[in-house]
């Protein structure tokens, strides 16, 4: 039989009305919900639950009881004994040093990196960021920072140390930037001038850097040295110095020249809040023995019963500002709303000969003076004028040269006889 194609496009197939979905009303969009509160009093069931939540909120009491008042606390720098008992006892050791805050609402610590925080500076201002309740990463290679000095902070949780150098980038999210890493003695930074001016161009682009992603605040300590040999006398922030720029301090000289420039595009060009300080002689407990620099000189060889080393005639003048305040400078510019460069020193000027002097009277009467060549680019004067610093960060030092030095001179007699000690007896075993 033949089959053939039968087309019956034309005819109409039959509708089941029952599976076909009816058209929404125009209004069941809105009917819905509120069908669906009156439904079961579930509308009655959620005005009691915001009833009781009102009562229990407004009414019930708080039962927070303010913390007792703070006692101020003092940093030991010749006992670096555990710090956990003062963590635990004292409940308002977060309150913040600068500006007030309510009684009974605890300040709310910064997550702050110190690079160079081993150092003898660094380890200073890790003491009080630490007392004021912030958390602090600390930063250092340990060419010339030391374990020691931070090693009290060891058991405490907001404290960490990083083993790193800072030529090599690192990420951390952080709310401010304390950079202190460079050799900062003669000794030190001429041993390896070319790592002295990486570690102060490199080292603080990558701390700008990383200022700039994580939205910090950076504050770098430059030096007196960008003045080198000044013409001016007392140095303004103003002056823009008398640098050889060849010479064999220059590394560090003008390698802090540098990382005041790179700061300052960083703050133009990209927005970083950033923070300058041109720091003047300082001397303090944790000094190096052995790092060349003047005062830590005529202590150690004074104690080891030494002659005192003058190079040149003994007239060249420096200032001499005692740790504690160059401390309090650094948190107060950091704190404050100026850019800077601010010079933190003391403005009390001494010649070489009259420091030896004062040595003499606060060591040992006896020791003699030695004369020596001068060594290359050594400054002939250098006094700060800190009046910027005065009217802008209500700072200026506190402690004198005769009262500052008996402290650093406890501390280099404890570490000077205790290694001899030390010494004397591996040699009698």
């Amino acid at each position: 039989m033949g089959s053939e194609l039968i087309f019956r496009g034309h005819e109409t197939q039959p509708v089941n009305d029952e599976d076909s979905p009816k058209p929404n009303k125009p209004w069941f969009t809105i009917t819905r919900p509120i069908h669906y509160l009156l439904h079961e009093q579930r509308l009655l069931f959620i005005l009691i639950g915001i009833a009781i939540a009102t009562v229990f909120f407004v009414l019930v009491p708080s039962r927070s009881t303010p913390p007792p008042p703070s006692e101020p606390l003092s940093i030991n720098y010749f006992k670096h004994e555990s710090n956990q008992l003062a963590y635990k006892s004292n409940p308002l050791i977060g309150v913040h040093s600068i500006g007030k805050v309510p009684l009974g609402i605890k300040r709310k610590g910064l997550r702050i990196v110190v690079t160079g925080g081993a150092g003898f500076v660094g380890s200073h201002l890790v003491d009080r960021l630490i007392e004021r309740g912030d958390s602090v990463m600390v930063i250092d290679n340990f060419f010339t920072g030391r374990k020691e000095n931070v090693m009290h902070h060891f058991g405490n949780p907001r404290f960490e140390l990083i083993r790193h150098d800072v030529v090599e980038p690192i990420l951390l999210e952080v709310d401010q930037i304390y950079h202190l890493a460079c050799p900062a003695s003669p000794v030190h930074y001429k041993f390896n001038p070319v790592k002295t001016i990486k570690t102060n161009v490199v080292g603080t682009l990558n701390m700008l850097g990383l200022a700039k992603r994580v939205g910090a605040r950076f504050l770098l300590t430059s030096t007196s040295e960008v003045y080198g040999d000044p013409l001016e006398h007392p140095q303004k922030e103003t002056y823009w110095g008398n640098v050889n720029p060849i010479g064999v301090r220059s590394c560090y000289d003008e390698g802090k020249r540098t990382a005041e420039t790179l700061t300052m595009d960083y703050h133009r060009g990209a927005g970083v809040q950033v923070r300058i300080a041109r720091i003047f002689n300082t001397y303090g407990p944790r000094m190096c023995l052995d790092d060349g620099r003047v005062v830590s000189n005529f202590v150690a060889q004074a104690l080891r019963k030494e002659p005192l080393t003058v190079y040149g005639d003994g007239k060249q003048t420096r200032s001499f500002q005692y740790v504690s305040d160059l401390v309090e400078g650094l948190i107060r510019l950091m704190e404050g709303e100026h850019v800077g460069p601010f010079n933190l020193g003391n403005p009390g000027e001494f010649t070489m000969l009259e420091l030896a002097k004062v040595v003499q009277e606060t060591i040992d009467q006896d020791a003699k003076i030695e004369y020596r060549p001068n060594t290359e680019d050594d400054p002939h004067m250098r006094k700060p004028d800190i009046t910027k610093a005065k009217d802008q960060l209500g700072w200026e030092p506190k402690v004198d040269l005769r009262k500052g030095l008996p402290l650093m001179v406890s501390d280099f007699r404890q570490r000077i006889f205790g290694d001899h000690k030390e010494d004397a007896t591996t040699t009698s075993a």
